[in-house]
């Protein structure tokens, strides 16, 4: 996977869990062990969006690229962060709440695949050849 290719589907990802999280799919009683509120959906909406028109918008491939990287380094933070600051009364990050930590644990996976995503670009399947 190419950085271009992580922003288009992370983008749509972060966009549909957002939109998801906003219409109340994802709360404490339906989902108690994934749930998140309206800042951070509201927050994945918004960085969803960003990544979907970097990957359409920004034709430059290294900004892309560290584009990625920032992406990667703040899902890393996020989620070891949002385990630091587990049971701290809401929210408690200014603006939204990492408590879960299914959701704490997503971000750091996401941040994980960014920067391989980044650093790590798939090479195109070359054909075997007898």
């Amino acid at each position: 996977m190419n950085p271009k290719q992580f922003l288009q589907i992370g983008g749509a990802v972060l966009l549909l869990l957002g939109i998801a999280g906003l219409v109340g799919i994802f709360n404490k009683q339906s989902t108690p062990w994934f749930w998140l509120d309206n800042g951070e959906n509201t927050a994945h909406v918004v960085l969803g969006v960003v990544a979907l028109a970097a990957a359409y918008f920004l034709k430059d491939p290294n900004l892309q690229k560290w584009l990625v990287v920032v992406v990667g380094v703040f899902g890393l933070f996020a989620g070891i962060y949002g385990f630091a600051v587990a049971g701290q009364p809401e929210p408690n990050v200014g603006f939204a709440n990492l408590e879960s930590p299914s959701d704490d644990l997503l971000h750091i996976v996401v941040g994980l695949w960014a920067l391989a995503a980044a650093f790590m670009p798939g090479r195109a399947m070359m054909p075997k050849t007898a």
